[in-house]
């Protein structure tokens, strides 16, 4: 097994070896997740492009991909091939995101990885999955997202088509391929038998979306009025100076905070036809307008002077950097740089705080193909192997 020892020294990932032969977004966030949690993972890339990701700008390559190293290798090669069947013979995992049927192509599918490591896992994470109709089409998150029946659910009163601010389904998918390979890892560490995981993008968005569009259009035909979850109180609302408010009134006790403190102004919310959420749901365009009124009549700084002593649910919608001077998230560590000169990065912290301690913020993103040379000497290649295959391209 590896030698690589990261500081989360406490964790059950630490010693393990990842092999990523993932790109872009989806395999890259779900290895980094595993990289932060104390896992090795060695970065497959292609000598000459590297990660298509890299193309994106260096700022979008290291928000997925610190705590690796990365080694380039030319997998058409049959010198590439012996290297990477040297790596998976003693890896505890490898990950891939290609279509299906293209690790069988290249010699690298499942059957034979298994082969020549009865203990490995072996996760393909894909856009739609191994099998099935839609199993060869090309697809990225927009197109996933439409799939999943994540745009049948209705969020809010005035609802309106339009795509999530981040890559949604991308992110989803990633989740559950770490997931499934630390829970596959840690059964093979046991029974010394791997196996085969088959994440698709598709269905990760299908689990979250599928229960509420049921709801939505077998139960409710639809129409949002009826959608219980569909709140006229409960959404972002735009202040007088053209910022925005979110707020959340789903307990009842909250309306009423609410409208006792606005009584003067806006007596309308304490109509005994808007008192409980049973009832603002049977009127939800007019309670909708009211709300949109009331946060219309104040610039945002004042509504968080008002609302700051309270405990209402609400929260300004950051839509500039002032989201980096939170001092909520800057106390829960949230932010971060590695690396120094042209090659640091900023970094969002990992989400769970562990008592035993973490320390996600180890190494910056490599370089492509910054740890080639150390890696293959590990497999015993010497100076003049290494010089021959980078002369052949092959690294």
């Amino acid at each position: 097994m590896s030698a690589y020892h990261p500081t989360n020294s406490w964790s059950f990932l630490n010693g393990m070896r990842i092999i990523d032969l993932s790109r872009l977004l989806p395999g890259p966030f779900a290895t980094q997740c595993l990289a932060d949690l104390g896992a090795e993972v060695i970065k497959i890339e292609e000598p000459k492009q590297g990660d298509p990701g890299r193309r994106l700008g260096k700022d979008m390559f290291a928000r997925l991909n610190r705590n690796k190293r990365s080694l380039t290798l030319d997998l058409k090669s049959e010198e590439g091939k012996t290297v990477l069947r040297d790596l998976l013979s003693n890896a505890d995992a490898v990950i891939e995101s290609f279509r299906p049927g293209v690790m069988d192509r290249l010699g690298f599918g499942y059957d034979t990885v298994r082969a020549v490591n009865p203990a490995i896992v072996y996760c393909s994470l894909s856009g739609f999955g191994q099998t099935g109709p839609y199993r060869h089409r090309a697809g990225h998150d927009i197109d996933f997202l439409a799939l999943s029946g994540y745009f049948a659910v209705p969020s809010q009163v005035r609802d309106k088509l339009a795509r999530p601010k981040v890559r949604l389904s991308d992110y989803a998918g990633a989740m559950y391929g770490a997931l499934s390979m630390a829970v596959a890892m840690g059964s093979a560490k046991i029974s010394g038998q791997g196996q085969y995981l088959d994440v698709s993008i598709t269905d990760a968005m299908v689990n979250w979306s599928s229960p509420l569009v049921r709801i939505a259009h077998d139960l409710c035909d639809g129409d949002p009025d009826r959608m219980s979850f569909v709140m006229p109180d409960n959404d972002i609302f735009e202040t007088a100076d053209g910022k925005h408010i979110a707020i959340g009134l789903f307990e009842n006790k909250f309306w009423l905070v609410l409208a006792e403190m606005m009584a003067e102004e806006f007596p309308a919310l304490s109509d005994p036809s808007y008192a409980t959420n049973a009832l603002r749901n049977q009127r939800k365009s007019e309670v909708h307008n009211l709300m949109s009124q009331m946060f219309a009549s104040k610039p945002l700084a004042e509504w968080e002077q008002l609302f700051e002593p309270t405990d209402l649910p609400w929260a300004v919608v950051y839509q500039d950097m002032r989201l980096f001077d939170d001092p909520h998230l800057k106390e829960r560590g949230m932010f971060g740089t590695l690396g120094t000169g042209d090659d640091q990065s900023f970094q969002a912290g990992y989400p769970t705080k562990f008592s035993a301690g973490l320390d996600e913020f180890q190494t910056a993103p490599p370089r492509k193909g910054a740890d080639t040379d150390a890696i293959l000497r590990g497999l015993g290649h010497d100076e003049a192997a290494i010089q021959a295959m980078r002369d052949a391209g092959v690294i």
